[in-house]
């Protein structure tokens, strides 16, 4: 099976900070791949290269298999790539509807959107409506509310089916559980599992061991700017990974994909 998403050895610089050193990364069709690493390990860099917000300074990034160059994380966007930030980048003043078309606004057909730039509310308030019901987040009652009345967990539920709605090749999730008590938490795990189900991969981000070895398939390690290793959560502890990721054990070489 070819990979979705695909990386060679990628590298940035930064003064003399090397923050990828040749760095190389899969994910596949379907999977939610976790990517975990130590603070400093350039998991962040990794992943702004993925979804544009980066330009590498060697390597190349491939997307079903077509070589990709992103100026911008719009034309990661445009390409399909949609990224949910652990700062969630929502204008907490603005409604639910609002911001699931921040920047995507659509306008009313014909001479009142083009000329007179007016903008569709209608459309994009039931297009909204619509994928929060997909994704059962339909206890928000009222999607003109604003966004700074939501909770945590409902912040993050809106910024995942915003992904979801428009993120048609990739989703990548920062941190989504990072800020959320228990409940909240458990309920952005199942809308991350509703997602996979509708077959967008996910790559997932975190510190959170227990969320990482729950969901993900597959479990990229990374350290000193590099993929160490890719283990599976079925075949490794919690212990395991941490000890990779650490460098308090060295992984055994099969477990590094070609």
């Amino acid at each position: 099976m070819e990979p979705i998403l695909h990386a060679k050895n990628l590298v940035k610089r930064y003064g003399k900070v090397v923050a990828m050193d040749h760095c190389d990364f899969e994910l596949y069709p379907g999977e939610i791949l976790a990517v975990i690493g130590d603070n400093g390990a350039g998991k962040s860099t990794l992943i702004k290269a993925l979804s544009g917000a980066v330009t590498p300074d060697e390597g190349e990034i491939y997307l079903d298999g077509k070589r990709v160059q992103f100026g911008s994380p719009n034309e990661a966007r445009e390409a399909g790539i949609e990224t949910v930030y652990q700062q969630l980048a929502m204008s907490p003043a603005l409604s639910i509807a609002d911001n699931m078309f921040m920047g995507r606004e659509l306008r009313k057909p014909g001479i009142m959107g083009s000329v007179f730039r007016q903008l569709d509310h209608k459309r994009m308030e039931d297009f909204a409506r619509q994928k929060l019901n997909d994704l059962g987040l339909m206890t928000i009652q009222n999607i003109n509310q604003a966004v700074e009345t939501l909770s945590g967990g409902q912040r993050q539920g809106v910024a995942v089916a915003r992904a979801a709605a428009f993120g048609s090749r990739v989703i990548i999730l920062d941190e989504p559980t990072a800020a959320l008590g228990v409940k909240e938490s458990r309920r952005v795990l199942e809308l991350i599992q509703d997602v996979k189900s509708r077959g967008i991969p996910i790559i997932l981000i975190s510190h959170n061991m227990p969320h990482v070895f729950e969901l993900a398939d597959r479990i990229h390690v990374h350290r000193l700017g590099k993929r160490l290793c890719v283990i599976d959560p079925k075949n490794h502890t919690m212990s395991d990974a941490v000890a990779y990721m650490t460098g308090a054990k060295e992984p055994e070489t099969e477990l590094t994909p070609a």
